[in-house]
């Protein structure tokens, strides 16, 4: 509590106070054990010289397990030492150590590692790691020492015909391993052969469409490490996830009974103690005159300034480039009036800095000379930085595994008697107001499991086409044990299009003028690209999918690219091009859209009395039909603009609940407000939903109709925003007493009289929020709950 008397904060709950619940995480002290007896001397010598004398208990148990052969996910705290442990195997089989009885070798002794994580910076940091310790270890073993190198899009082709042939730990992304390394695979016999362990990093990000390709990715990784004798061990480095053994097993392509899951950390932490922060009122209003709280900027701002005057060092998390921007400049004033000599002891750290910003930002960071700093997710995944006095989260950040792997930045590790505090500021949201109201759903409940579908045939199609390029598919890969299995009828239907062509050894890619790989989008929802211009000087901004570029790059759209803020000056929707102009306008923009949708095939369903739950296939029509421009940090409305663009399509996998007029009304809706109640219920059912799913609110959509052509009744559409789906619609139908039930509570909780963003608004409604019944929502949800 005193960090936040010497910060002049709010320390109690109580009426008037923004502070609604506190809990502290108590202190864990450190679980230590002896190094493998199998670990050479060399490079436990060189981990000592590093300042690693000995191994947590956590490292010991998931090196030990790789070691025999056995995949392993490690899924603890932040800094908890995790790269130590996913290495240690493949390093000491790298300086000699011959694997147990049983697990494959190379006849030459040699080994290899293949390192992937989401994004390039976190593999520059590990090899910087790597590189420190292969130059502590030196020549020793028969391979002649650790040699670590990056391969992904910043290696020049010189430094890249060296890697394949020399290196011997290979630090590689999923975007690469699938357009550079899986189709040039013969170039790397030599790695390939010598291939033991795969370490995947970060590997709750691989979730959604992500999770989906990068699953089908390693089955590809797979297949083509044992046409070359090899069969690698899977290491995966994860923060805390619900079940981390089911997860890594759908992500590589293995019975969960093949993977151990090591969770108990044995790293030291001090106590945390962490406020749930509700913002007062602002003086604006929203849609049907609302009342909108304070901004989670000027919020953020104003509590990462306070603890800086107050000499904490302390680091705020906002999901987005321009809210990280927003905050350090809101605080950069607050300090300018407080203490000016302070003020440039703020920054913003994000994607985008070049190394040597990052490098020199984080070291300011560690040393105190740098106080606070405002970020992006970019420093909640990996990079170096923790034992820091504070931790502010503006606005939930999705999952509650991307919640406690931002709130592990606070803590010193090395004293556990130092309490440290984060803050999780509540955004005006209909999820954020439930976790207030119940905190249990954070810290009693278990983090979500990543939701993946490699069985999804949009994302399935292009993998299948690229496996078959690299080495002709064969009726083993798509036998009920094989690493395509559940997907012969898609190699059929891809046969029977001319992308595959049957011969007597299997299936061949049907097109010789083209890389399979390049239909692989790992990244996005497969359509598209649209490339990004600058109308400047011709240069490429970047490239974004089909799904998004309407609502997010429209003619006048405010688009940010890497922290640089763009105008959008024309959708060239023939030509796959937007053309932007850079500026830096005071406001952002929200796109307007009217959506329809129609049933393509009934799946499944549920009876709850009078209620129908389905989940199905559905075909959403959608249109921009305008935009809004609202004011940076206040969100007020500043105008309201119409747009003419043409309809797009999606195929996609929906949830849906009916009911007739009568029961509605049976439920206490009177008839003039079922329209009303139906699209607030809609509205609060989307942003519930990622209480139960690693989604985030964008990733779904909604629909409602007081009589849908299909149906022929009253009914609310909930579906995936990703062509095939992405397994968010059918994990909500699955739990849907839980889902319909949290989403009844925020309505009921809510203390607004008409509804606002914190209940049954949304912030990308195309009918500008209109109409809504609160209340009606509130008795058609609880009425459809079962008794």
């Amino acid at each position: 509590m005193g960090l936040l008397r010497a910060a002049k904060l709010p320390v109690r709950v109580g009426e008037g106070s923004p502070v609604k619940h506190i809990r502290t995480l108590p202190a864990r002290p450190a679980q230590t054990a002896d190094w493998p007896e199998w670990t050479p001397a060399e490079l436990r010598a060189a981990y000592r010289q590093l300042g690693v004398p000995r191994p947590y208990a956590h490292q010991v148990q998931a090196a030990q397990a790789l070691h025999s052969g056995r995949h392993t996910i490690l899924a603890t705290g932040t800094a908890s030492g995790k790269s130590l442990a996913t290495q240690l195997p493949g390093l000491a089989a790298i300086l000699g150590t011959r694997p147990p009885q049983g697990v494959p070798a190379h006849p030459s002794g040699g080994a290899t590692i293949l390192y992937l994580s989401p994004t390039k910076a976190l593999a520059a940091d590990q090899l910087d790691a790597l590189a420190e310790l292969a130059e502590t270890v030196g020549h020793a073993g028969p391979s002649g020492g650790i040699r670590p190198a990056a391969y992904d899009g910043d290696t020049d082709s010189e430094e890249r015909r060296w890697v394949r042939q020399h290196a011997n730990v290979v630090l590689s992304n999923p975007d690469m391993l699938n357009a550079g390394i899986l189709p040039n695979h013969r170039g790397w016999a030599r790695f390939f052969s010598r291939l033991r362990y795969v370490i995947v990093d970060e590997a709750h990000t691989a979730r959604g469409i992500f999770g989906s390709h990068t699953a089908l990715l390693l089955r590809r990784l797979r297949r083509v490490a044992r046409s070359y004798g090899a069969d690698p061990v899977f290491a995966g480095a994860s923060a805390t996830s619900g079940d981390p053994a089911s997860s890594f097993s759908r992500l590589i392509g293995e019975p969960s009974s093949q993977v151990l899951a090591v969770t108990e950390d044995g790293s030291p932490h001090g106590p945390v103690d962490v406020y749930l922060w509700e913002p007062a009122e602002s003086s604006f209003t929203g849609d049907n005159d609302a009342p909108l709280k304070r901004s989670l900027t000027a919020e953020a701002a104003d509590i990462l300034s306070s603890l800086v005057v107050a000499g904490h060092r302390s680091l705020a998390f906002i999901k987005s480039r321009r809210g990280a921007e927003t905050i350090t400049a809101i605080a950069r004033d607050n300090l300018l009036e407080t203490d000016p000599a302070l003020k440039d002891r703020v920054a913003t750290y994000r994607s985008g800095y070049l190394k040597e910003e990052r490098r020199a930002l984080e070291e300011a960071l560690r040393t105190g000379e740098l106080l606070g700093a405002a970020s992006t997710p970019a420093l909640e995944l990996g990079i170096d930085i923790s034992g820091l006095d504070a931790v502010v989260i503006a606005g939930w950040p999705g999952t509650r595994a991307g919640f406690f792997q931002q709130l592990g930045r606070a803590g010193r590790s090395a004293d556990t008697e130092q309490r440290s505090a984060a803050f999780f500021i509540a955004g005006d949201d209909p999820l954020d107001a439930y976790l207030l109201e119940h905190p249990e759903a954070i810290f009693a409940t278990p983090v979500e499991d990543a939701v993946t579908d490699p069985h999804n045939p949009h994302v399935a199609a292009a993998h299948l086409l690229a496996a078959a390029q690299e080495l002709p598919l064969v009726p083993d890969d798509l036998a009920a044990s094989g690493l395509f299995a559940g997907l012969g009828e898609l190699v059929d239907s891809l046969t029977a299009q001319g992308h595959l062509r049957r011969r007597p050894r299997g299936w061949f890619f049907g097109h010789d003028d083209v890389s399979a790989a390049s239909w692989v989008r790992m990244r996005s929802d497969g359509g598209g690209p649209y490339t990004i211009v600058n109308a400047e000087d011709g240069t490429v901004v970047g490239d974004m999918g089909a799904a998004q570029v309407q609502p997010q790059a429209h003619p006048q759209a405010v688009y940010v690219h890497q922290g640089r803020t763009f105008i959008v000056e024309e959708l060239d929707l023939e030509q796959n091009t937007v053309l932007v102009s850079p500026a830096n306008p005071p406001f952002y923009t929200q796109a307007r859209e009217t959506t329809s949708i129609a049933v393509l095939q009934e799946l499944e369903q549920q009876v709850w009395g009078d209620f129908r739950l389905c989940f199905g296939m559905v075909e959403v029509t959608s249109a921009v039909v305008g935009f809004q421009r609202k004011a940076v940090g206040t969100s007020e409305v500043l105008s309201d603009e119409p747009l003419e663009l043409p309809p797009s399509t999606l195929r996609t996998q929906g949830m849906w609940v009916t009911g007739a007029e009568t029961v509605l009304q049976q439920a206490g809706v009177v008839v003039e407000h079922i329209p009303g109640a139906l699209h607030a219920a809609e509205h609060a059912m989307i942003g519930l939903l990622p209480l139960l799913t690693s989604s985030d609110r964008w990733d779904i959509g909604g629909v409602s109709t007081a009589l849908h052509r299909d149906t022929e009744l009253p009914s609310i559409f909930v579906y995936d925003g990703h062509p095939g789906g992405a397994g968010f619609a059918e994990r909500g139908y699955r739990m849907a007493e839980r889902w319909l039930s949290a989403t009844a509570d925020t309505i009921a909780a809510c203390s607004c009289a008409e509804g606002c963003p914190s209940c049954v608004q949304s912030p990308k409604c195309g009918n500008r929020n209109s109409p809504l019944h609160k209340q009606g929502a509130l008795n058609l949800l609880r009425g459809m709950l079962p008794t």
